[in-house]
């Protein structure tokens, strides 16, 4: 008797710029992973967000954690193995506190959106294999700038250095599952085949004792 399939949830984590959605497509093809994605474009608060921090940080980080929220009650009752484009933890650990750092959102917005997520997280679970993307800062402009977004244009660079320093704390200090670093600033798994083959074989390494 053959042993029962186990579905398990990999996520990949990075900063803006970071390529999370191309390593998602890449490695839900290659396992044949179902694919969840991050709901950029159609984030009705972005594009004002990037023009406006102040007025709208509260706004676009409460849309992003809603849309999140569903993707993980999806993915609790999926019955395949799947492929998360950042994760909700991202946003309350990262996101949300750089804002409020920055002064860019209010204390009062900070402790509704702080007390919500901690009521929400008890509802879900952690992924079984966390993939993170790191990155310099100019290895995250250089493709930010080749993806060509519109709105993301008017990203500050000082915005995206304070993002790669809450990312660094984070993943120090994470403990809440198997994780696997990928350094950006060595490998090209978009452009390089051999370099996406090492990207692979570091996950097979970490999944063997997931699957």
């Amino acid at each position: 008797m053959s042993a029962k399939f186990t579905p398990r949830h990999i996520a990949v984590a990075g900063n803006i710029g970071a390529g999370k959605t191309t390593l998602t497509e890449m490695l839900s093809r290659h396992y044949g992973w179902e694919a969840y994605f991050e709901d950029v474009e159609h984030n009705p608060y972005l594009a004002d967000f990037y023009e406006d921090m102040p007025r709208w940080s509260f706004h676009v980080q409460m849309y992003f954690l809603n849309s999140r929220i569903r993707q993980q009650l999806s993915i609790r009752d999926s019955a395949n193995s799947v492929i998360q484009d950042r994760t909700i933890y991202e946003d309350a650990a990262i996101f949300a506190p750089n804002l409020y750092e920055m002064g860019l959102m209010s204390g009062r917005d900070f402790e509704n959106y702080q007390s919500f997520f901690n009521n929400l997280k008890q509802l879900i679970s952690p992924p079984d294999l966390l993939i993170y993307l790191k990155a310099s800062v100019p290895k995250l402009v250089d493709q930010i700038q080749k993806r060509g977004r519109e709105y993301e244009e008017n990203i500050r660079l000082d915005y995206l250095k304070r993002l790669n320093e809450f990312y660094n704390k984070w993943i120090d200090n994470y403990q809440d599952g198997k994780l696997l670093i990928i350094d950006l600033d060595r490998l090209d798994f978009e452009a390089n085949k051999d370099d996406f083959a090492e990207v692979v074989h570091q996950i097979d390494t970490h999944i063997n004792g997931l699957f």
